[in-house]
């Protein structure tokens, strides 16, 4: 297998480590999983989680080897932001049970060891009406 095929399979592997810790962190915080890896065009969201009061939560999972270069949110640029939102958009058009639901956009940094990372959850890290 040439390099940058491996390399890309040990990024996979990386980050589906760092999804599910985060996964975990969110569930033992008490959100429900409403989907994983959800794929529109254009934008893919990691997690899809609900609070107890019904907030849909889109979460996404920034991975860092190490916290230096701002760590993980501040690579969750203007751009990313756009499709973040245009793939919630697209999510709640799917799932038209949850379209007058409150909305929430949510950042975990994650560095260090990606089988045990550290965890920074920064809820309501954007807004939609922002981007």
């Amino acid at each position: 297998m040439p390099a940058t095929e491996a390399g890309a399979l040990d990024r996979r592997a990386r980050g589906a480590q760092v999804e599910a810790a985060a996964r975990r962190h969110l569930l033992a915080a008490g959100l429900r999983e409403l989907a994983a890896n959800a794929r529109y065009r254009g934008g893919e969201l990691d997690l899809v989680m609900r609070e107890a009061d019904g907030t849909v939560v889109f979460v996404e999972v920034r991975y860092r080897s190490h916290a230096g270069f701002g760590g993980g949110a501040m690579s969750v640029d203007a751009r990313k932001r756009r499709k973040l939102v245009h793939a919630a958009q697209r999510f709640l058009a799917a799932h038209r049970e949850l379209a007058r639901a409150a909305c929430r956009f949510d950042v975990i940094e994650a560095d260090g060891d990606p089988a045990a990372p550290r965890l920074t959850w920064l809820r309501d890290a954007f807004r939609a009406d922002d981007v």
